[in-house]
């Protein structure tokens, strides 16, 4: 249950503090940006240990490969006036909290998965 409520918090604080640095794109400098982006990796792997179990497995995993692929084409948001830098940064580092929290949610399918066929 308190994993569960951690893992919940993890993943708000997650998606807003990489909302927050999208929206101060063009103003952090390249050691804040890394700090930031550190933060969204340990929150993304705290929410994959914590916050998901086998019911959420699936829809997590391909939520987090239409993100990966969104992401991929965000350069295209980048054209729209005065916000595309935003959305681009925004979708970014969202991309950057939800990519170690897929990794450790494959990782726990593979694992069992492998231990079912044994």
């Amino acid at each position: 249950m308190v994993d569960q409520r951690v893992g919940g918090w993890a993943f708000i604080l997650g998606i807003v503090i990489a909302i927050i640095a999208g929206l101060t794109a063009g103003y952090l400098d390249i050691v804040t940006a890394g700090y930031i982006a550190l933060v969204l990796v340990i929150l993304g792997l705290i929410t994959g240990f914590l916050n998901l179990n086998d019911k959420e497995m699936q829809p997590f995993l391909i939520a987090a490969i239409a993100l990966m692929l969104m992401q991929l084409s965000a350069g295209g948001l980048g054209l729209i006036p005065y916000v595309g830098l935003y959305l681009v940064s925004m979708v970014s580092n969202i991309a950057v909290f939800v990519m170690p929290a897929a990794l450790v949610v494959s990782l726990k399918a593979v694992y069992r998965l492998a231990s079912r066929a044994s």
